[in-house]
């Protein structure tokens, strides 16, 4: 049975004191928190396995080696991909920068159009911002409607522009707004154009189908998704990853070198230049583990009853205004806000002064913020073991809100 406030004795930082109060974690949008069951693999691996792979003739470097390859099963089974077409990377942002420089270099010229949206984290448009500077192409950007939702419409019309690739959010950040990514891929290879999709904020709380979405390259991070920091995922399609030059060159990633050229590995070697984070690898496999314990199914009818009781709740606080639809179905991970009269960040910092912790700010998504017709908001952001009295504990503390400030 899916409990979250059982599944909260799993993390040991939500027993900490912030503050004189209790933690509230309200801030898994940023970093999730991480169970025991994690902390303990990447331990163990250190206190046990530790050696460099694919190297040493010897059972430690054995034992690396095969951890290594299990965990990149572990993580392909997990969205339907195959092995070879998992790019271990540091974050979603480095999966999107390989994308963006190792195929956007070779493959956009100018005048070619790239489509993202208004909606995108910094790092789904500022590295397409630069590759577009650097080969001439022009970048194109898809509005959203009046309740956030991305305008189909709009995307529809600039896809006869005829774009080389786009690139799109599974759920935005800052909104906890489910785009239709399948439909919107299918869309995008009519018009002739690859599909990358940054799925960091959906990877943690639904069930990712590679092949159901259709898409060309898809991008997450681990440390979202209740894994460590510094380990992330690209994956790619096996003929397009096939056809790219690598990103980063070095040990590990060659076949064959000679004074005066070079041969790449097969993948995914071809794109793991340098000493991967093995460590990191197998602490995202274990978080898998946990959330595939759980079942996704589970995970996602909890999400959104999170979602479902924190707009109920908010709601009914005066002076703020709920950012984006209410509808639940079409939400994921968080609920961001503005408090009309105070700033962002002054509600958040009294939020702490509660224990609460939440996100203030535009979120690495000021071309949003800017549609929207704010400079900042405050999202609070949910995971497994988000209880309700997690989101009850914010709204007692928004009242210190309106009485610091009156309003």
């Amino acid at each position: 049975m899916f409990n979250p406030t059982v599944i909260k004795n799993d993390f040991p930082i939500l027993k900490r004191v912030v503050n004189g109060k209790k933690l509230v974690y309200l801030d898994s949008g940023a970093t999730s928190q991480k169970p025991s069951q994690v902390i303990y693999a990447e331990k163990e691996y250190y206190e046990q396995n530790n050696a460099n792979v694919h190297r040493g003739a010897h059972t430690l470097g054995d034992e690396a080696t095969r951890m290594l390859a299990e965990s990149r099963q572990t993580v392909a089974n997990f969205i339907g991909a195959k092995e070879q077409e998992i790019i271990f990377v540091r974050n979603t942002t480095e999966a999107i920068n390989l994308v963006s420089y190792a195929w956007g270099l070779d493959n956009l010229k100018t005048g070619d159009i790239v489509l993202t949206t208004v909606m995108e984290h910094h790092a789904n448009l500022v590295p397409w911002q630069e590759v577009s500077r650097r080969t001439g192409a022009k970048l194109e950007l898809v509005g959203i409607t009046e309740d956030g939702l991305l305008d189909l419409d709009d995307y529809a019309k600039k896809l006869f522009l005829k774009p080389k690739i786009v690139c799109i959010v599974h759920v935005s950040n800052a909104l906890g707004i489910i785009n239709s990514v399948k439909e919107m891929t299918k869309m995008a290879h009519k018009a002739g154009a690859l599909v990358l999709v940054d799925g960091a904020q959906a990877v943690p709380h639904m069930k990712v189908d590679i092949k159901e979405i259709g898409c060309d390259f898809y991008a997450f991070s681990g440390h979202k998704m209740l894994g460590p920091m510094g380990i992330g995922v690209l994956w790619g399609k096996k003929e397009i990853l096939e056809s790219m030059s690598p990103f980063l060159t070095g040990g590990g990633m060659i076949n064959e070198v000679y004074p005066d050229h070079s041969t790449w590995a097969e993948l995914p070697e071809k794109f793991e230049a340098g000493t991967p984070n093995v460590a990191g690898v197998v602490g995202l496999a274990s978080a898998i583990n946990y959330l595939e314990k759980l079942g996704m199914e589970n995970v996602r009818a909890h999400d959104k009853q999170m979602i479902e009781y924190a707009i109920d709740q908010l709601s009914k606080v005066t002076n703020l205004a709920i950012l984006g639809t209410s509808d639940e179905n079409k939400r994921s991970g968080s609920v961001s806000f503005e408090y009309q009269g105070v700033h962002a960040h002054d509600v958040a910092t009294i939020l702490d002064s509660e224990g609460v912790a939440v996100r203030s700010g535009h979120h690495c998504t000021m071309p949003l913020h800017k549609a929207l017709g704010i400079t900042a908001s405050v999202r609070a952001s949910f995971n497994v073991y988000t209880t309700k009295e997690d989101i009850d504990a914010l709204i007692l503390a928004l009242k210190k809100v309106k009485t610091v400030f009156g309003k």
